[in-house]
């Protein structure tokens, strides 16, 4: 198969589709819209949920498992999140096939299998959790309850993307219960500003703090808080969401404790998570025309030591000195792979590490054990450099970390320069139209207004952000008062 990639510009889509399979991150399933992550793709999500793991717990979180299977009754106690999920749910309605009397090669569902009461395959755990919390809760004592689950959900979607929009995908689903609202607050802000520093830190991708307009906030919550990240075609992506849910799933599931004071309330609630979708957020946001760009921290292998030889003598030389650098690597933590397969050229790893983003190459040859040095290439900026062996491990260590910082603050160039103040409505188009990005824009919090730009533009207000000076404007579209600017933009 040809490793070349349709270029961004010609076909952004794509580009990324087909990047995605040939760099071996996933692929299509037999089962429609439901992916099949390679160990390469599913390398890079290992990295990722470790790291955001070691962050729950450390902020006192632990993980639990719940059931896959939500009764149907259960799932409609909260009426706002049932409503919000029902066009989505994959439901069981039996529990067992039978032999076709017509043709007993084929199966067909026994009739006389039907569930008493429908399952719903869950979208979102809120409700399995919380008639299970009623149990666990009697006093302030057993708050707050800080839980995660790494786990599977599907929502049925109709039009699927790999890793940006499935109907199964993997993820994690914080679900937290406590004694006052402000401490659910204070968690809820919390956990979305966990999702910030990691993809900063870690995924070197710049995003915007904010929280939801009514509209887009979570079925069943009250405020919903988020970070947006900006992909390289100037839409927007959500790459994490923080869900108060105040007291709506106390209510419906009666989960109450006795306070200090001997009374009887109803416990406050949140709901956090991130999925397989930052996967495409990696993909999009650094990658190029040659193929996947990863952040150091993020990749599987940091460096790969290709050799390059004639014969088995120059083999055995050369494999001598990568096996010495590979372990001198190691033992400073940098991820390493020595590939010594002699079922490819050199020519055709390069270009397969290349397509898979590993950051650092290293090539030695005859020559560069003559000369005590090595060929080092950078995959951010496709620079190469001869090395000595002596200084090598101290050059790889500082270059891991330019590379991080490079990326990073590359995208966040690109995502500076691509948040576009308007005034007018016909500068709202124009932008969208020529330049994407954010659009920076007076609204006037109504859901009408807020539709109606979605309607004519396909723009959706993807966060109120919590870094902007409140000033009073006139709304873009109606001209009425409006307290601050939102940000717009097409989103995936």
């Amino acid at each position: 198969m040809s490793k070349s990639l349709t270029k961004r510009s010609e076909d952004y889509s794509k580009w990324y589709n087909e990047l995605v399979v040939k760099a071996d991150l996933a692929e299509n399933s037999a089962v429609r819209g439901s992916m099949i992550i390679k160990p390469y793709g599913y390398a890079i999500w290992e990295k990722i949920q470790a790291q955001l793991d070691k962050r729950f717990k450390e902020t006192g979180h632990e993980n639990a498992y719940f059931p896959l299977f939500v009764p149907k009754s259960l799932f409609e106690a909260e009426e706002k999140n049932a409503e919000g999920f029902a066009k989505e749910c994959a439901v069981v309605t039996h529990y067992r096939l039978k032999t076709n009397p017509e043709d007993p090669s084929k199966l067909i569902v026994d009739p006389e299998a039907k569930l008493e009461e429908e399952l719903i395959v869950r979208p979102t755990s809120e409700a399995i959790i919380w008639s299970t919390y009623k149990n666990w809760i009697q006093s302030y004592r057993d708050l707050p309850i800080l839980i995660n689950q790494w786990a599977n959900v599907v929502r049925w979607e109709m039009r699927t993307r790999l890793f940006l929009r499935t109907s199964e995908f993997l993820w994690q689903e914080g679900h937290t219960a406590h004694a006052t609202r402000q401490e659910a607050i204070e968690e809820t802000v919390q956990m979305n500003n966990i999702y910030a520093e990691f993809a900063e830190e870690f995924m070197a991708i710049p995003v915007i703090k904010g929280r939801k307009s009514e509209s887009e906030t979570f079925a069943g919550a009250l405020e919903t808080y988020c970070i947006e990240a900006l992909m390289q075609d100037g839409k927007a992506l959500q790459a994490g969401t923080s869900h108060f849910l105040g007291q709506n799933f106390a209510k419906a599931f009666d989960v109450k404790f006795t306070n200090k004071e001997g009374k009887q309330e109803l416990v406050w609630a949140t709901s956090w998570g991130v999925s397989t979708r930052l996967m495409g957020a990696l993909i999009m946001t650094h990658s190029d025309d040659k193929g996947l760009v990863l952040p150091p921290k993020l990749a599987p292998q940091q460096v790969v030591i290709v050799p390059i030889y004639r014969n088995d003598e120059q083999f055995e030389a050369v494999s001598e000195v990568a096996k010495k650098i590979k372990k001198s690597l190691q033992e400073v933590g940098v991820s390493v792979k020595f590939d010594n397969r002699d079922t490819h050229k050199p020519g055709w790893k390069f270009a397969q590490y290349e397509l898979q983003g590993v950051p650092l190459r290293i090539a030695i040859g005859p020559k560069d054990i003559e000369k005590g040095t090595v060929e080092l290439a950078r995959r951010d900026t496709l620079t190469k450099e001869f090395v000595f062996q002596e200084e090598l491990v101290d050059k790889i260590q500082g270059l891991l970390v330019e590379i991080q910082d490079a990326l990073f603050y590359k995208a966040k160039a690109f995502r500076d320069n691509h948040i576009t103040e308007v005034e007018t409505f016909e500068e709202f188009k124009s932008i969208l139209k020529e330049k994407g990005g954010f659009i920076s824009a007076h609204w006037d919090g109504t859901a009408a207004t807020e539709q109606k730009i979605k309607e004519l533009t396909k723009a959706t207000i993807r966060c109120i952000p919590d870094n902007i000076d409140k000033k009073i404007g006139k709304c873009v579209l109606t001209g009425a008062v409006s307290e601050q600017r939102v940000l717009f933009a097409k989103a995936y």
